[in-house]
């Protein structure tokens, strides 16, 4: 028993890092079992934190980064329709965007100033934050579906369930809406 506890003590204490933090309770941790909430989901390094994001800073105050090329800012995916749409949606908050469409080649363009600043108010609108997560009407037969993926929130609506504050998202997409062409 002495043998395997100094085989096990020299594994750790003789600068072995195998790159795992120690066992709660085991030699050399700190404290007790983590109960912080559920471990962080990969790394969105270059991007920045939503509010209400731990390290976010809100406010009049807060530091406004200048947006960077491939930071996105929304995505929308549509799919249904009579004839099977996927199509996705990707607005960066630079104001560049890109659309795909089934097998064709991707569209690309980008927002004016403006536009871009339209769209970051309407998803920043605090009514666009009391949308449902999922739709609550029924569903419309052949109707697309919509999923808005914002931050780290993301709505599902479909044809017939468009609060104001979701269309107000919708509207000020490129090129007039939601992908929904084949």
């Amino acid at each position: 028993m002495l043998l395997a506890a100094v085989l096990a003590g020299g594994a750790t204490g003789c600068g072995a890092d195998t790159g795992a933090p120690p066992a709660p309770g085991a030699p050399g941790s700190t404290s007790g079992p983590s109960t912080s909430g559920p471990t962080p989901g990969p790394s969105t390094s270059g991007t920045t934190p939503g509010p209400g994001t731990p390290g976010a800073t809100t406010g009049p105050s807060a530091p406004r980064d200048d947006p960077r090329p491939g930071q996105v800012l929304v995505r929308v995916t549509v799919t249904g329709g009579f004839a099977g749409v996927r199509n996705r949606l990707v607005v960066h908050r630079d104001g560049g965007w890109t659309i795909r469409s089934g097998d064709k080649p991707p569209r690309t363009g980008r927002q004016t100033p403006a536009e871009a600043a339209e769209l970051r108010a309407a998803l920043e609108d605090p009514a666009f934050a009391l949308v449902p997560a999922r739709p609550t009407g029924r569903p419309i037969a052949d109707g697309f579906q919509y999923e808005v993926a914002y931050r780290h929130r993301v709505v599902v609506a479909g044809d017939g369930d468009r609060p104001p504050a979701l269309q107000r998202v919708f509207d000020a997409l490129p090129e007039g809406g939601p992908p929904t062409s084949p």
